[in-house]
Protein backbone atom coordinates (compact mmCIF):
# COMPACT_ATOMS: atom_id res chain seq x y z
CA UNK A 1 0.00 0.00 0.00
CA UNK A 2 1.12 3.33 -0.83
CA UNK A 3 2.18 6.03 1.56
CA UNK A 4 -0.35 8.89 1.84
CA UNK A 5 1.27 12.60 1.41
CA UNK A 6 2.20 14.13 4.14
CA UNK A 7 -0.01 17.09 3.76
CA UNK A 8 -2.78 14.70 3.18
CA UNK A 9 -2.14 13.61 6.97
CA UNK A 10 -1.78 16.90 8.32
CA UNK A 11 -5.04 18.45 7.30
CA UNK A 12 -6.40 16.59 10.60
CA UNK A 13 -5.51 17.22 13.85
CA UNK A 14 -2.61 14.79 16.06
CA UNK A 15 -5.43 13.34 18.00
CA UNK A 16 -6.06 10.33 16.69
CA UNK A 17 -9.56 10.21 15.36
CA UNK A 18 -11.26 7.78 12.31
CA UNK A 19 -9.40 8.52 9.37
CA UNK A 20 -10.98 8.11 5.44
CA UNK A 21 -8.34 8.09 2.75
CA UNK A 22 -10.24 9.20 -0.24
CA UNK A 23 -10.62 13.22 -0.72
CA UNK A 24 -14.23 14.18 -1.81
CA UNK A 25 -13.77 17.74 -2.90
CA UNK A 26 -11.24 18.55 -5.24
CA UNK A 27 -10.16 21.46 -2.56
CA UNK A 28 -6.98 22.65 -1.26
CA UNK A 29 -5.45 24.09 2.18
CA UNK A 30 -2.60 26.09 2.37
CA UNK A 31 -1.07 25.69 5.94
CA UNK A 32 1.96 25.97 7.70
CA UNK A 33 3.90 22.90 9.45
CA UNK A 34 6.80 22.01 10.93
CA UNK A 35 8.71 18.32 10.97
CA UNK A 36 11.21 19.01 13.80
CA UNK A 37 11.24 20.89 16.82
CA UNK A 38 13.72 24.13 16.21
CA UNK A 39 14.22 27.74 15.61
CA UNK A 40 9.96 28.55 14.00
CA UNK A 41 11.91 30.83 11.34
CA UNK A 42 13.70 27.79 9.98
CA UNK A 43 11.75 24.61 10.64
CA UNK A 44 8.03 26.06 9.76
CA UNK A 45 7.01 25.55 6.14
CA UNK A 46 4.68 26.93 3.70
CA UNK A 47 2.39 23.61 2.33
CA UNK A 48 -0.39 22.66 0.35
CA UNK A 49 -2.69 19.94 1.12
CA UNK A 50 -5.44 17.83 -0.27
CA UNK A 51 -8.98 18.18 2.08
CA UNK A 52 -9.79 14.72 2.56
CA UNK A 53 -13.13 12.67 3.65
CA UNK A 54 -14.75 13.80 6.88
CA UNK A 55 -15.52 10.97 10.01
CA UNK A 56 -18.47 11.03 10.91
CA UNK A 57 -17.65 13.08 13.85
CA UNK A 58 -15.43 15.19 12.60
CA UNK A 59 -16.36 19.15 10.87
CA UNK A 60 -14.81 21.18 8.05
CA UNK A 61 -13.66 24.48 9.39
CA UNK A 62 -12.79 27.54 7.25
CA UNK A 63 -10.50 29.34 9.39
CA UNK A 64 -10.90 33.31 9.61
CA UNK A 65 -8.31 34.37 12.13
CA UNK A 66 -5.70 32.97 14.31
CA UNK A 67 -3.16 34.52 16.69
CA UNK A 68 0.16 33.75 17.04
CA UNK A 69 0.93 33.15 20.67
CA UNK A 70 3.94 32.79 22.97
CA UNK A 71 3.05 29.14 23.84
CA UNK A 72 2.83 28.86 19.94
CA UNK A 73 6.69 29.96 19.39
CA UNK A 74 7.14 27.70 22.72
CA UNK A 75 6.03 24.35 21.37
CA UNK A 76 7.54 24.99 17.65
CA UNK A 77 10.73 25.41 19.73
CA UNK A 78 10.19 21.85 22.01
CA UNK A 79 10.62 23.98 24.90
CA UNK A 80 7.21 23.97 25.94
CA UNK A 81 5.73 21.24 28.53
CA UNK A 82 3.34 19.90 26.27
CA UNK A 83 4.76 18.69 23.03
CA UNK A 84 2.71 17.23 19.61
CA UNK A 85 3.38 14.48 17.63
CA UNK A 86 5.54 15.38 14.74
CA UNK A 87 4.75 16.53 11.80
CA UNK A 88 2.21 19.25 13.30
CA UNK A 89 0.16 22.11 11.83
CA UNK A 90 0.78 25.09 14.66
CA UNK A 91 -1.22 27.23 16.18
CA UNK A 92 -3.68 26.85 19.52
CA UNK A 93 -6.89 28.65 18.95
CA UNK A 94 -8.62 29.97 16.03
CA UNK A 95 -11.98 31.64 15.11
CA UNK A 96 -13.39 29.70 11.68
CA UNK A 97 -16.89 28.94 9.97
CA UNK A 98 -18.36 25.33 9.93
CA UNK A 99 -18.33 24.46 6.00
CA UNK A 100 -19.50 20.22 6.63
CA UNK A 101 -20.28 17.90 8.91
CA UNK A 102 -20.12 14.00 9.52
CA UNK A 103 -23.13 12.10 9.44
CA UNK A 104 -22.76 11.78 13.31
CA UNK A 105 -22.23 15.42 14.48
CA UNK A 106 -25.10 16.94 16.44
CA UNK A 107 -23.49 20.33 18.39
CA UNK A 108 -22.92 22.31 15.38
CA UNK A 109 -24.89 22.61 11.15
CA UNK A 110 -22.28 24.56 8.61
CA UNK A 111 -22.90 28.08 8.82
CA UNK A 112 -21.93 28.00 12.81
CA UNK A 113 -18.98 29.76 13.71
CA UNK A 114 -16.93 28.36 16.31
CA UNK A 115 -13.39 28.36 18.06
CA UNK A 116 -11.25 25.98 19.13
CA UNK A 117 -11.67 24.52 22.42
CA UNK A 118 -8.22 22.26 22.76
CA UNK A 119 -4.75 22.79 22.27
CA UNK A 120 -2.63 21.97 19.52
CA UNK A 121 -5.15 21.39 17.05
CA UNK A 122 -3.71 22.98 14.57
CA UNK A 123 -5.14 26.34 13.77
CA UNK A 124 -2.54 27.89 10.85
CA UNK A 125 -4.57 26.73 8.00
CA UNK A 126 -7.04 27.84 5.34
CA UNK A 127 -9.02 24.62 6.39
CA UNK A 128 -8.93 22.27 9.21
CA UNK A 129 -11.01 19.06 10.14
CA UNK A 130 -11.40 18.48 13.92
CA UNK A 131 -13.68 16.61 16.15
CA UNK A 132 -16.55 18.06 16.98
CA UNK A 133 -15.92 18.13 20.19
CA UNK A 134 -12.60 20.27 19.59
CA UNK A 135 -15.03 23.24 18.26
CA UNK A 136 -17.01 25.90 20.45
CA UNK A 137 -19.78 28.09 18.99
CA UNK A 138 -19.70 31.65 19.75
CA UNK A 139 -21.81 34.31 18.37
CA UNK A 140 -21.19 35.60 15.05
CA UNK A 141 -21.39 39.20 16.51
CA UNK A 142 -18.30 38.89 18.29
CA UNK A 143 -15.35 40.52 16.03
CA UNK A 144 -13.33 38.33 14.31
CA UNK A 145 -10.17 39.33 16.19
CA UNK A 146 -11.80 38.84 19.75
CA UNK A 147 -12.99 35.94 19.06
CA UNK A 148 -9.93 34.35 17.32
CA UNK A 149 -7.79 35.18 20.99
CA UNK A 150 -10.95 34.01 23.00
CA UNK A 151 -9.64 30.58 24.04
CA UNK A 152 -6.27 30.96 25.43
CA UNK A 153 -4.98 34.86 26.90
CA UNK A 154 -8.63 35.61 28.76
CA UNK A 155 -9.54 32.28 29.68
CA UNK A 156 -6.02 31.92 31.25
CA UNK A 157 -6.33 35.31 32.62
CA UNK A 158 -9.86 34.12 34.00
CA UNK A 159 -8.66 31.47 35.96
CA UNK A 160 -5.74 33.04 36.89
CA UNK A 161 -7.87 35.61 38.79
CA UNK A 162 -10.17 32.70 40.46
CA UNK A 163 -8.85 29.51 41.02
CA UNK A 164 -5.84 29.77 43.49
CA UNK A 165 -7.24 31.68 46.24
CA UNK A 166 -9.19 30.56 49.50
CA UNK A 167 -11.74 33.28 49.07
CA UNK A 168 -12.69 35.05 46.12
CA UNK A 169 -11.69 38.32 44.82
CA UNK A 170 -14.27 40.83 45.77
CA UNK A 171 -14.59 44.70 44.39
CA UNK A 172 -12.20 46.71 45.88
CA UNK A 173 -9.60 44.33 46.44
CA UNK A 174 -6.28 44.49 44.55
CA UNK A 175 -3.62 42.28 42.47
CA UNK A 176 -0.13 42.19 41.54
CA UNK A 177 1.08 41.46 37.87
CA UNK A 178 4.28 41.40 36.36
CA UNK A 179 4.40 40.88 31.99
CA UNK A 180 1.62 43.34 32.33
CA UNK A 181 1.60 44.20 28.61
CA UNK A 182 1.43 40.59 27.46
CA UNK A 183 -1.94 39.39 25.74
CA UNK A 184 -2.53 37.78 29.21
CA UNK A 185 -1.45 40.73 31.11
CA UNK A 186 -3.95 43.02 29.29
CA UNK A 187 -6.70 40.58 29.84
CA UNK A 188 -5.97 40.61 33.76
CA UNK A 189 -6.19 43.64 33.62
CA UNK A 190 -9.71 44.42 31.71
CA UNK A 191 -11.37 41.32 33.57
CA UNK A 192 -9.91 42.80 36.64
CA UNK A 193 -11.83 46.57 35.67
CA UNK A 194 -14.77 44.48 35.08
CA UNK A 195 -14.87 42.77 38.80
CA UNK A 196 -13.88 46.04 40.39
CA UNK A 197 -10.29 44.78 41.62
CA UNK A 198 -7.77 47.17 41.28
CA UNK A 199 -4.41 46.64 39.52
CA UNK A 200 -0.46 46.87 40.41
CA UNK A 201 0.99 46.34 36.44
CA UNK A 202 4.81 46.41 36.30
CA UNK A 203 6.61 46.65 33.34
CA UNK A 204 10.13 47.26 32.17
CA UNK A 205 11.28 50.67 31.80
CA UNK A 206 12.04 50.05 27.65
CA UNK A 207 12.47 52.23 24.84
CA UNK A 208 8.40 53.29 24.42
CA UNK A 209 7.65 52.70 28.20
CA UNK A 210 5.43 55.84 28.16
CA UNK A 211 3.19 54.75 25.57
CA UNK A 212 2.87 51.10 26.69
CA UNK A 213 2.13 53.21 30.60
CA UNK A 214 -0.85 54.69 28.51
CA UNK A 215 -2.32 51.65 26.45
CA UNK A 216 -2.28 50.00 29.82
CA UNK A 217 -3.92 52.50 31.41
CA UNK A 218 -6.59 53.24 28.71
CA UNK A 219 -7.69 49.62 29.61
CA UNK A 220 -8.28 49.56 32.74
CA UNK A 221 -5.17 49.42 34.76
CA UNK A 222 -5.02 51.32 38.01
CA UNK A 223 -1.35 52.09 38.58
CA UNK A 224 1.38 50.60 36.04
CA UNK A 225 5.19 50.84 37.49
CA UNK A 226 8.51 49.97 35.68
CA UNK A 227 10.22 47.53 37.74
CA UNK A 228 12.56 49.80 39.74
CA UNK A 229 9.51 52.27 40.47
CA UNK A 230 8.24 49.09 42.04
CA UNK A 231 10.98 48.01 43.67
CA UNK A 232 11.26 51.67 45.54
CA UNK A 233 7.66 51.38 46.46
CA UNK A 234 8.37 47.93 48.06
CA UNK A 235 11.54 49.32 49.92
CA UNK A 236 10.09 52.46 51.01
CA UNK A 237 7.65 51.34 53.29
CA UNK A 238 5.00 53.63 51.88
CA UNK A 239 1.16 53.28 52.44
CA UNK A 240 -0.63 51.59 49.82
CA UNK A 241 -3.07 49.27 49.47
CA UNK A 242 -1.12 45.86 49.35
CA UNK A 243 -2.44 43.17 46.87
CA UNK A 244 -3.78 39.36 47.73
CA UNK A 245 -2.39 37.85 44.65
CA UNK A 246 0.53 38.38 42.58
CA UNK A 247 0.58 36.77 38.83
CA UNK A 248 4.51 36.03 38.14
CA UNK A 249 5.60 35.22 34.24
CA UNK A 250 8.73 36.48 34.59
CA UNK A 251 10.70 35.77 37.82
CA UNK A 252 14.08 36.93 38.83
CA UNK A 253 13.67 40.46 40.23
CA UNK A 254 10.53 40.94 38.79
CA UNK A 255 9.45 38.11 41.12
CA UNK A 256 11.23 39.41 44.15
CA UNK A 257 9.95 42.84 44.18
CA UNK A 258 5.88 41.13 43.94
CA UNK A 259 6.54 38.86 47.07
CA UNK A 260 7.58 42.29 48.80
CA UNK A 261 5.01 44.02 47.90
CA UNK A 262 2.27 40.90 48.37
CA UNK A 263 0.33 41.03 51.62
CA UNK A 264 0.37 38.41 54.46
CA UNK A 265 -0.84 34.98 53.72
CA UNK A 266 -1.22 36.08 50.11
CA UNK A 267 -0.98 33.90 47.02
CA UNK A 268 1.36 33.57 43.91
CA UNK A 269 0.76 31.99 40.80
CA UNK A 270 3.45 31.30 38.10
CA UNK A 271 2.63 30.61 34.67
CA UNK A 272 3.80 31.28 31.25
CA UNK A 273 7.78 31.84 30.88
CA UNK A 274 7.86 31.49 34.67
CA UNK A 275 5.98 28.14 34.80
CA UNK A 276 9.49 26.03 35.19
CA UNK A 277 11.20 28.62 37.85
CA UNK A 278 11.48 27.16 41.34
CA UNK A 279 9.18 28.28 43.92
CA UNK A 280 11.15 31.19 45.25
CA UNK A 281 9.94 30.31 49.12
CA UNK A 282 12.72 31.47 51.33
CA UNK A 283 11.47 35.10 50.55
CA UNK A 284 8.07 34.56 51.87
CA UNK A 285 7.13 31.64 54.36
CA UNK A 286 3.73 32.86 54.55
CA UNK A 287 2.53 33.42 50.92
CA UNK A 288 0.64 30.30 48.82
CA UNK A 289 2.63 29.10 45.78
CA UNK A 290 1.09 27.84 42.97
CA UNK A 291 1.42 27.05 39.00
CA UNK A 292 -0.81 27.46 36.20
CA UNK A 293 -0.74 25.32 32.70
CA UNK A 294 -3.97 26.15 30.36
CA UNK A 295 -3.47 22.85 29.03
CA UNK A 296 -3.76 20.98 31.94
CA UNK A 297 -7.18 23.41 32.55
CA UNK A 298 -8.38 22.18 29.14
CA UNK A 299 -7.97 18.90 30.17
CA UNK A 300 -9.06 18.31 33.67
CA UNK A 301 -11.98 20.45 33.55
CA UNK A 302 -15.82 19.81 32.68
CA UNK A 303 -17.87 20.79 29.55
CA UNK A 304 -19.92 23.34 32.30
CA UNK A 305 -16.69 24.92 33.33
CA UNK A 306 -15.64 25.59 30.05
CA UNK A 307 -18.57 26.82 28.93
CA UNK A 308 -19.13 29.23 31.97
CA UNK A 309 -15.17 30.66 31.04
CA UNK A 310 -15.98 31.58 27.55
CA UNK A 311 -19.51 32.78 27.83
CA UNK A 312 -18.29 35.27 30.82
CA UNK A 313 -15.34 36.27 28.62
CA UNK A 314 -17.81 36.54 25.08
CA UNK A 315 -20.13 38.87 27.50
CA UNK A 316 -17.59 41.16 28.64
CA UNK A 317 -17.06 41.40 24.99
CA UNK A 318 -20.64 42.20 23.58
CA UNK A 319 -20.53 44.89 26.96
CA UNK A 320 -17.75 46.69 24.96
CA UNK A 321 -15.62 45.88 28.14
CA UNK A 322 -13.54 43.70 26.69
CA UNK A 323 -11.49 44.08 23.89
CA UNK A 324 -8.45 41.85 22.01
CA UNK A 325 -4.86 43.01 22.86
CA UNK A 326 -2.88 45.02 20.55
CA UNK A 327 -2.62 43.49 17.39
CA UNK A 328 -1.55 43.52 13.73
CA UNK A 329 -2.94 41.25 11.11
CA UNK A 330 -1.11 39.29 8.56
CA UNK A 331 -1.79 36.93 5.80
CA UNK A 332 -0.44 33.56 6.20
CA UNK A 333 2.11 33.47 3.32
CA UNK A 334 3.77 36.36 5.35
CA UNK A 335 4.20 33.95 8.35
CA UNK A 336 7.99 34.80 8.77
CA UNK A 337 7.35 38.13 9.30
CA UNK A 338 4.72 37.38 12.59
CA UNK A 339 7.03 34.48 13.57
CA UNK A 340 10.44 36.79 13.53
CA UNK A 341 8.69 39.54 15.34
CA UNK A 342 7.21 37.19 17.78
CA UNK A 343 10.44 35.59 18.70
CA UNK A 344 12.31 38.41 18.79
CA UNK A 345 10.16 41.43 19.99
CA UNK A 346 10.93 43.75 22.62
CA UNK A 347 10.22 41.48 25.98
CA UNK A 348 7.81 44.04 27.12
CA UNK A 349 5.61 44.88 23.40
CA UNK A 350 2.03 44.88 23.60
CA UNK A 351 1.79 44.11 19.68
CA UNK A 352 0.43 40.48 18.92
CA UNK A 353 0.35 39.04 15.73
CA UNK A 354 -2.90 37.52 14.33
CA UNK A 355 -3.04 35.27 10.93
CA UNK A 356 -6.05 36.98 9.00
CA UNK A 357 -7.43 34.24 6.32
CA UNK A 358 -9.91 36.74 5.28
CA UNK A 359 -7.14 39.05 3.52
CA UNK A 360 -6.39 38.87 -0.20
Amino acid sequence: MSLLPLGYLLLRTTKCYTTRHVPVRNLMSKQLVYQQFGDPLCVVQFREAAIPQLGDLEVLVRMLAAPVNPADINTIQGSHPDLPCLPHVPGDEGVGDIMEIGRKVTYVEPGHRVVLSSRQLGSWRYYGIYNETDVHKVPPNIPLAEASMLTVAPVSAYRLLNDFKQQKLCPGQCIVQNGANSAIGQSVIQICKAMGVNTLNIVANHCGYESVKEHLLSIGATKVYTLEEAEELACCGLSFQRPTLALNCIGGRYEDVMLMLLERCGDMVYYGGAYCLPLNQYMRNDVWFHKFLLSNWDQNTTNVEKEFTYKYIQELIVMGKFRAPMYEPVMLKYYDYALRNTCHCEAFSTLNYVFDFTLI
